[in-house]
């Protein structure tokens, strides 16, 4: 079957946070859609949960075997992937479906766009109803106007066509923050980009996001690397803003990871709760006016 879009994941040992992301993901997608998981030989339960998932056909491909690294994970996951646009699925983010889907139809109708990035929403799971919204418009505006080389997003809120792979690459494996050389790799080497004013996206943050347990001398290191590669001046942050808000909330506001989780279910289902806030945000937030692609 030729699918419109594949959602890729690459998830381990985090089976509440993709159990609600997934599920929410099965209650949307379209007939023409494919859903695609890595998994990276999890030991909480994770590759059982997927294999049914995966035998009773509610997930079109899934793959369970160690990872070198985060990158590496995606990487297979995309080379999996048969959909004309990718869109990559953080298990324990907020995702607007509908909005998402504007942006594929844009893609598909648009041949020549390679990557459509979108505004983007951020909040944390202890004070879940104080919801940012940060934009990298300017950004994009400057690059544009080829005032300046290359510019930072997240891939929270990144589509990109699959053929474009070819011109682009993949995750470059020796990169803790991949999504901030992939995005100054992808606006350095002028791929077509389309920037959508709405929101696709709703990042949460809680100490065991990835970002929340990265080193800060790794984060230094990359950052020289990225501005001599890709002749970047920075801007109010060399890696993106919501990393660096990630990386902040992890290591100095938590300092205990989310063990509950697998303690007692009431706490489960509170969590679950906060999530079906974020969802009901991002998709009112997305209905409340008419946004457009620049």
């Amino acid at each position: 079957m030729n699918y419109s879009l594949s959602y890729i994941f690459s998830t381990r040992n985090r089976l509440p946070f993709l159990k609600i992301t997934l599920e929410r993901l099965l209650l949307e997608i379209q007939p023409d859609e494919e859903i695609v998981v890595v998994d990276g030989n999890s030991t909480d339960g994770t590759k059982e949960y997927l294999q049914e998932l995966y035998e009773t056909g509610i997930i079109h491909q899934y793959v369970s075997e160690p990872d070198k690294n985060q990158a590496h994970g995606w990487n297979k996951a995309m080379l999996l992937a048969k959909g004309i646009i990718i869109k990559k699925i953080i298990d324990d983010d907020v995702y607007c479906y509908p909005a998402i889907r504007e942006c594929k139809n844009y893609m598909l109708t648009n041949s020549h766009i390679d990557v459509c990035i979108s505004n983007d929403l951020g909040s944390n799971l202890s004070n879940f109803k104080s919801i940012e919204k940060y934009s990298r418009y300017e950004y994009y505006q400057s690059w544009k106007k080829k005032e300046t080389p290359s510019f930072t997003f997240g891939d929270v809120h990144l589509l990109i066509r699959r053929t474009s792979l070819a011109y682009i690459g993949l995750y470059n494996t020796d990169f803790v923050m991949m999504d901030w050389e992939y995005s100054l790799r992808i606006s350095y080497l002028q791929a077509n980009i389309i920037y959508y004013t709405g929101y696709i996206a709703l990042s949460v943050s809680h100490p065991n996001t990835v970002s929340a347990q990265k080193n800060n001398s790794e984060l230094r290191r990359e950052g020289e690397i990225g501005k001599i590669l890709y002749e970047y001046s920075g801007d109010s942050s060399d890696i993106s803003l919501w990393s660096k808000i990630k990386i902040y909330i992890g290591k100095k506001i938590y300092m205990k990871r989310l063990t509950y989780l697998k303690e007692e279910e009431a706490v489960v289902e509170n969590v679950q709760a906060k999530y079906f806030y974020f969802y009901k945000y991002i998709n009112q937030l997305n209905l409340e006016e008419k946004y457009s692609f620049l």
